[in-house]
């Protein structure tokens, strides 16, 4: 019997070493097999280091099984309150960031719209412009054509003029110089 103590002490001992290690993420799963574990441990160590009897084992039994569903009670309740606690924050948080960024959109799309309207705004003034532009540009061209017509007609009325006052003068000179005759002749 005293082997076998013996043995089960090193194996207890191997056995805590090894949970004594937390694993790098314990998960909730992980915490209830290592409770589990534990409380089999402190059971075969308390039916292994205090009563050698077998009848006294199922009574040992049932007050570590008790243990151990009271402490996986208490666990579980824990755990559903931690989770439910970080499962309504979370629910709150990404609640008032989904409003916010709703918000924020919503301010985006704002701004997108007016920006857009500005857009058309300024596209309809250019292409107003362009027509204006480009009806100026025609109506331009119109008086420039006009104003070319009248001034080469201006121009030819000038050379007429020029000719009518050449010829006007040289009428002028011949009646003069027929008068002269016509007095000559008349004395």
């Amino acid at each position: 019997m005293s082997s076998l103590y013996t043995r089960s002490k090193e194996f207890t001992r191997n056995r805590k070493s090894q949970s004594d290690s937390p694993p790098s993420s314990p998960s909730p799963i992980a915490k209830t097999l290592r409770h589990e574990r534990l409380s089999r441990l402190d059971t075969a160590s308390s039916s292994a280091g205090t009563s050698d009897s077998y009848g006294d084992r199922p009574s040992g039994r049932s007050t570590a099984y008790t243990r151990r569903e009271n402490r996986l009670a208490a666990l579980s309740s824990r755990t559903e309150d931690d989770s439910s606690r970080d499962y309504k924050k979370l629910y709150e948080s990404a609640l008032s960031e989904n409003q916010k960024l709703k918000s924020k959109l919503q301010d985006a799309q704002v701004e997108l719209a007016d920006i857009k309207l500005k857009l058309d705004k300024i596209a309809q003034q250019k292409q107003e412009k362009t027509s204006d532009r480009s009806s100026m540009l025609e109506m331009e061209k119109r008086e420039k054509r006009t104003l070319e017509r009248k001034l080469s007609e201006m121009e030819e009325e000038m050379k007429v003029l020029t000719d009518l006052k050449s010829d006007n003068q040289r009428l002028k000179d011949e009646n003069g110089a027929l008068i002269r005759v016509i007095s000559k002749l008349s004395k």
